[in-house]
């Protein structure tokens, strides 16, 4: 066994000779038997090897015993240990989450702490074959997601230095008798027995009959695993390439922009990768309600012919189709259904959605552009109010034949569905429209000499994104 870890090492690159290795120790074959391997190479590869033991209060005094039992088998091997307890009971109720789930975030929590204080390059688990075996069954099982198909890395990133897994390359039963051959009494957790767990279901049930058809299954399971992480590191790089050239981001709204034209210039492949990472930066954690159902919304949505469109995700976040532009942002709580507001003149007024207008008179015309008008005291009734439209709002401007409902104004100029019902719209005290903000503007007669205005000004006005 330990040829083929040594290979297992030297193959992948797991681990430089002269360097720190904390391993993490439970007191189970798997940890005990990775820790007597480094115990055995630790002088030829001049590595420092610290123990890492952590008591995750579950078993009450049974789990203390078993942070004693490690603690003597180091004193035995002249091993540095270490031993911490963390309240998983507590901790879970608090996050509301698995017992799994929590005792593992709290163990990598004490992994990452001492492998910062110790200056350890590595930290070294005791995953084996048989675990990369039930890995990829189990994600087989539950997920269509390719990218999402891979097995246990033999090493990843972490902390300041890397995971490395170097009994990847054997069995549970070679492990076993390792820990025979060497003497080591490992201590076994009960509920390792229990099949009410999803991995000990597979553990104890599924894998042995992959093992009668091939009892080399764990080589099989690794190189498959070596694979399809080596494809999908490429995958993922060309992925991120198409997102920085076809996804616009707003960080302050948390909002995806893209044009699916462009967007679907690319592979269906690293659309899909892209949309992963699309969804992977809005989303804080990823739900569990999220699955490929979803990603086949999406992608019909690409496909749609209608106008607009918009689909609901877990969460409250929204996918929006308008015209040939992709939205993505999450739900945010409207200002209000409308609202209706008086403009002091001079004066400045901030708009639930964010527009701040203001009014001034003025002597003389002064240049307009989007964001600015310049009204005839004379032909407007005072006040002038902001509002939100309202149902049959209609306008007129110069160079149109009668007058236009604002909801064909809004399909014109492509304005997203989430952006009109809070749009703002100026008027007088007759209610006539006189400014569609940033897009059309009422018509007005000459303005001769004498004229008294009114400049209306906006700031953060909406961007047609």
């Amino acid at each position: 066994m330990e040829q083929k870890i040594t290979g297992f090492i030297e193959k992948h690159g797991l681990i430089n000779k002269g360097s720190t290795v904390m391993v993490g120790v439970s007191g189970g074959p798997d940890s005990l038997a990775l820790l007597h391997y480094f115990h055995t190479i630790r002088a030829a590869w001049n590595l420092k090897v610290i123990a890492l033991s952590v008591d995750h209060q579950l078993r009450g005094e049974e789990s203390k015993e078993d942070l004693h039992y490690v603690k003597k088998i180091c004193e035995q091997w002249d091993i540095t240990f270490i031993g911490e307890s963390v309240d998983v009971p507590h901790y879970k109720k608090e996050r509301q989450i698995g017992t799994q789930l929590a005792a593992r975030e709290l163990r990598y929590a004490c992994f990452k702490e001492q492998m910062e204080k110790h200056h350890a390059q590595y930290l070294a688990l005791g995953h084996h074959g048989d675990d990369q075996v039930e890995t990829l069954i189990m994600r087989l099982v539950r997920t269509a997601n390719a990218s999402a198909f891979s097995g246990i890395p033999a090493k990843r990133p972490f902390s300041n230095g890397y995971i490395v897994r170097p009994m990847l390359a054997v069995t549970k039963d070679e492990i076993i008798a390792y820990c025979e051959a060497h003497h080591i009494q490992p201590r076994i957790d009960p509920s390792n027995k229990e099949t009410n767990y999803t991995r000990n279901y597979f553990r104890k049930l599924v894998v042995p009959l992959l093992k009668e058809k091939n009892e080399n299954i764990h080589i099989t399971a690794q190189h498959l695993s070596d694979t399809l992480m080596e494809d999908e590191a490429f995958l993922q790089e060309e992925a991120k390439k198409v997102v920085d050239r076809v996804v616009k981001y707003n960080e302050k709204d948390r909002k995806a922009s893209l044009f699916i034209d462009e967007f679907t210039t690319h592979s269906s492949a690293l659309q899909r990768r892209a949309f992963h990472l699309i969804l992977n930066y809005l989303y804080h954690e990823l739900p569990e309600k999220l699955s490929y159902v979803h990603d086949d919304y999406f992608f019909s949505l690409l496909k749609n012919k209608q106008s607009h469109v918009q689909i609901d995700f877990p969460n409250k976040l929204i996918i929006e189709k308008s015209y040939q532009v992709i939205n993505i942002y999450f739900q945010h709580p409207l200002p209000a259904s409308s609202y209706y507001e008086k403009l002091e003149i001079p004066g400045e007024l901030s708009l639930p959605n964010g527009t701040i207008l203001t009014a001034t008179y003025k002597e003389e015309y002064e240049k307009e552009d989007n964001t600015s008008y310049m009204l005839a005291v004379d032909e407007v009734q005072l006040p002038l109010y902001a509002r939100t439209r309202q149902s049959g709002d209609r306008m007129s401007w110069y160079g149109l034949n009668g007058s236009k409902k604002l909801k064909d104004i809004f399909i014109d100029e492509k304005i997203p569905m989430h952006q009109r019902e809070s749009w703002p719209i100026i008027v007088d005290e007759s209610n006539t429209i006189l400014w569609l903000v940033g897009l059309r503007k009422k018509e007005q007669s000459f303005r001769g000499e004498g004229t008294r205005y009114i400049q209306l000004k906006v700031q953060n006005n909406h961007r047609r994104d």
